[in-house]
């Protein structure tokens, strides 16, 4: 079942709540395999449904792949210096994440919209962003490594990860987390458009059913019934899309009161 448009919470796989041991915690990661489950990972997520179970996905590659990952989120660029966190392992990123957005800074936003690798290996003095740094740390977050998520010149958003403790991440986080989010960004930018797309041919066909139920009403041509669509769109003030679909659900354009 679809939640796109909707805060996912990617569930652990221990009952205890504790991440289940990944590729790192067994043996160090060589470039061979991690370019072969790199690459796994890229055809998992291309056959995802939807938006919301490839973010589902790649939050569960990071804590499978990048050493020391307890926590991770994914967030989408939702506005102006806005971010939406669309899938969370735990209620902990999901609310840092959150936090960035009411503050305007963090490592999260610098991201993705600089499109740049942002470290805070220590939320407790993290001058940066004060605002955020102090209340993150108050929140349980000790150390983060945002990850941008882009395509050519499109911001996606950013892939984050959150540490148990200051200075946990290495040389080799920021290495396996970048070439994670290169593969990220592509399943990302696929998706929403295969999202836009079925969109786009879901409101075409709203509207032919639109335009049907009026030509056989007043006997008119497909011309004519586009046009009263638009006329009724504009003067509720409403989307084409949505007047044909009030249409084809009640029989009426127009609201009854």
């Amino acid at each position: 079942m679809s939640h796109e448009g909707r805060a996912m919470t990617v569930p652990h796989s221990e009952e205890t709540g504790e991440r289940a041991p990944g590729l790192q915690d067994i043996d160090p990661i060589g470039a061979e395999a991690l370019a072969t489950r790199l690459g796994d990972i890229a055809r998992e997520l291309q056959q995802e449904d939807d938006l919301d179970s490839t973010l589902a996905g790649i939050v569960h590659a990071a804590l499978e792949l990048v050493p020391h990952a307890a926590e991770a989120s994914v967030s989408l660029i939702a506005g102006r210096r806005m971010i939406d966190s669309r899938a969370a392992s735990s209620d902990l990123p999901r609310r840092v994440d959150a936090l960035q957005s009411e503050t305007s800074q963090g490592p999260c936003l610098d991201a993705a919209y600089d499109k740049r690798i942002v470290s805070a290996p220590d939320l407790s003095t993290d001058a940066r962003w004060p605002e955020f740094s102090r209340q993150a740390f108050m929140l349980g977050a000790r150390s983060m490594l945002s990850f941008p998520l882009f395509v050519d010149s499109d911001h996606l958003g950013a892939l984050n990860l959150f540490g148990n403790d200051v200075d946990v991440f290495d040389a080799d986080s920021e290495r396996i987390g970048a070439s994670l989010a290169a593969h990220a960004a592509v399943a990302v930018a696929d998706s929403q458009q295969i999202g836009q797309l079925t969109l786009a041919l879901d409101s075409r066909d709203l509207i032919g059913q639109g335009k049907g139920i009026l030509m056989e009403r007043y006997k008119i041509t497909a011309q004519q019934a586009f046009l009263l669509l638009s006329r009724a769109s504009s003067e509720l003030n409403i989307k084409l899309r949505d007047v044909a679909e009030r249409l084809t659900v009640s029989g009426e354009m127009t609201k009854r009161h």
